[in-house]
């Protein structure tokens, strides 16, 4: 399994939120997508406070995540995600992690 977790540090909150909402839906609709999920951070320990949403899809293996990357509807949706951060991509943190 791929657990793919992504971090946005947003200059525009309210479109941020609508583009994790929509890729939400789109993911719901892939095969290999196991879950998702997205939404504001409440950082109780008070270490992330820049990064404003973010999201956690679940694949169930790396061809999974690859389809899900090479959709052109992610890509669409990938493109918003970006103008609404702050620097644009690097106002994103993408972090993958390999689970059993």
């Amino acid at each position: 399994m791929i657990v793919h977790c992504v971090f946005c540090e947003a200059a525009d909150l309210d479109a941020c939120a609508e583009v994790i909402a929509a890729l939400g839906l789109f993911a719901q609709r892939l095969a290999g997508v196991v879950s998702f999920e997205g939404g504001p951070n409440r950082d109780f320990e008070a270490k992330s406070l820049s990064f404003g949403h973010g999201f956690v899809i679940r694949f169930a293996d790396r061809a999974a995540l690859a389809g899900y990357a090479d959709h052109p509807e992610h890509r669409a949706l990938g493109a918003r995600l970006v103008a609404a951060c702050r620097g644009g991509a690097d106002g994103i943190m993408v972090f993958d992690i390999e689970s059993q």
